[in-house]
C-alpha cells in the first residue's frame, strides 16, 4: 500500500515537519540523506516556492567576466554568476566575453516586452467567431481596464486574434514589470474573460489558455510576435581580435555559421545557434527564474557576416527571454545574492538583467562556434580537448 508524504495543515515548513519528511524518506528509498538536509536560509523563506520541502539541491556556482555590456539599461562590465555541472563551460563563456571587451563590448537591444495569457472563445459556427472578433476589437479599451483592476504594474496592450474554424484563439499581451509575469497574466485575463462572457451571450464557452501562449515550448509565434523580453545583442569584432583570441579568421567562421544554419533548417530546429540554452539555463538556475522557460527562452536567431573591412559582425536576436528581478525565486537568499552580484535585485532591473542574458549567450556562441573546428594542421580540436582537460569528472 501507498504510504503518504508527511504534511502539516497549520505549518508545513517547520523543522518538526521536515524532519519527518527526511525519516519517510530514509525509511522508504534507499537513500541515506546528509548533504540535502543541510541548508542555511531559514525553511519559512521557501514557502510559495516549494511544497513538501525536506532539503535543498546544491548546484556550483562559477563565475565568468567582466563581461562588458553597451546597453540602453545594463551599462558597463558585469561579473556573471552561473550554476551548472558542467566542466568546460564558464572556461568557454570567459573566453567568449575576453573577445567582447577587447572589441569594445556587446550592444545590447531591447525591442519588445509581452507575456500572454491565450483564451480560446468558442462559438456554434465560424461565422459567429468572426463576428466576435469585430466586437474584440471595438471594445479592447474596456477588456483592457477590466484586465489592469487586478494588477498595479500589469498593462494589456495587444489582444491578438487568430480564427480558426469555429475558434478564436488570441493572445492577451502584458507588459509585467520586474515579474515574469505567468500568475499575474493570468488572473487579470481570467477577471477579463468573465466580463466577456457576460457582454456576450453568444459564445459558447472560453478556456483560460487554449495553448496559443505556447508556454514553455518553441512556437513560431513567439519568434514572431514575443514572449518575456525581445532582446538583440550584436557585436562586430576585429579581424586581428579573433584571430589571435578564438584562432580562427572572419571567412572562416562566417562559412561554419553558413553550414550550421542548413542543419538548422535541416532539422527543423528551434534556433541556428549553437548553445543558448546552455548559459541562459546556468544563469536561469543561480539568480531563481523558472528554469523551464528555457523552452521558449533559447529560441533565437543568429546573422552574422564579414564586413567589407575584413572583420566579424555577430548578431543574436532572443525573441522571448523570461527573466525576473523581484517575485518569485528571485527573492530566496542564495539567488538573491547572485543577482546582486550584477546589481539586478529589485524593481527596475529586469531589463537590465536580459541584456546580460543576451550578451552572456554571445559570448557562449562566439567561443563555441570557433571550437568546433579542426585545426587542419594539428588536427586538434578545441572542443573535444577543452572538454578532456575540464570537463572529466567520472
Amino acid at each position: 500500500m501507498s504510504k503518504k508524504i508527511p504534511r502539516s495543515n497549520e505549518d508545513d515548513y517547520s523543522a518538526k515537519i521536515i524532519a519527518e519528511r527526511q525519516a519517510f524518506i530514509e525509511e522508504n528509498t534507499p537513500a541515506r540523506l546528509k548533504h540535502t538536509r543541510q541548508f542555511s536560509f531559514e525553511p519559512a523563506d521557501m514557502s510559495g516556492n516549494i511544497e513538501n520541502l525536506f532539503g535543498v539541491a546544491q548546484i556550483p556556482i562559477g563565475l565568468a567576466g567582466p563581461l562588458l555590456v553597451n546597453g540602453e539599461h545594463a551599462k558597463g562590465e558585469f561579473y556573471v554568476p552561473m550554476a551548472t555541472v558542467e566542466g568546460t563551460m564558464l572556461a568557454s563563456y570567459n573566453r567568449g566575453m575576453k573577445v567582447i571587451r577587447e572589441s569594445g563590448g556587446v550592444t545590447t537591444t531591447v525591442s519588445g516586452e509581452a507575456m500572454q495569457r491565450a483564451p480560446t472563445f468558442v462559438f456554434p459556427s465560424a461565422r459567429e467567431a468572426r463576428d466576435f472578433c469585430i466586437w474584440l476589437k471595438e471594445n479592447y479599451l474596456q477588456i483592457k481596464a477590466v484586465a489592469e483592476t487586478t494588477t498595479s504594474v500589469g498593462k494589456l496592450n495587444e489582444i491578438e486574434q487568430y480564427h480558426a474554424h469555429n475558434m478564436v484563439f488570441t493572445r492577451f499581451d502584458y507588459s509585467t514589470g520586474d515579474a515574469a509575469g505567468q500568475n499575474m497574466t493570468s488572473r487579470a485575463t481570467f477577471h477579463a474573460c468573465e466580463w466577456i462572457v457576460k457582454q456576450y451571450p453568444a459564445l459558447s464557452h472560453y478556456l483560460l489558455s487554449g495553448s496559443f501562449d505556447t508556454e514553455k515550448r518553441t512556437s513560431s509565434v513567439n519568434l514572431l510576435k514575443g514572449r518575456g523580453k525581445r532582446v538583440t545583442a550584436e557585436i562586430t569584432i576585429p579581424r586581428d581580435v579573433m584571430i589571435n583570441n578564438l584562432r580562427i579568421s572572419p571567412p572562416q567562421m562566417h562559412y561554419g555559421q553558413g553550414i550550421s544554419t542548413l542543419a538548422a533548417l535541416l532539422t527543423n530546429s528551434s534556433n541556428n545557434a549553437a548553445h543558448p540554452a546552455n548559459g541562459l539555463a546556468a544563469l536561469y538556475l543561480a539568480t531563481g527564474q523558472d528554469i523551464a522557460n528555457i523552452g521558449e527562452s533559447n529560441q533565437c536567431t543568429t546573422y552574422n557576416k564579414v564586413t567589407r573591412e575584413g572583420d566579424y559582425y555577430f548578431s543574436i536576436t532572443l525573441p522571448a527571454i523570461i527573466m525576473a528581478t523581484y517575485g518569485g525565486g528571485t527573492a530566496l537568499p542564495t539567488q538573491r545574492e547572485c543577482l546582486e552580484i550584477m546589481d539586478c535585485f529589485g524593481k527596475d532591473k529586469a531589463l537590465k538583467l536580459a541584456e546580460i542574458a543576451a550578451g552572456l549567450v554571445l559570448a557562449g556562441e562566439l567561443s563555441l562556434g570557433a571550437a568546433t573546428r579542426v585545426d587542419k594542421d594539428t588536427r586538434k580540436n578545441e572542443w573535444v580537448d577543452a572538454h578532456e582537460r575540464l570537463g572529466r569528472n567520472r
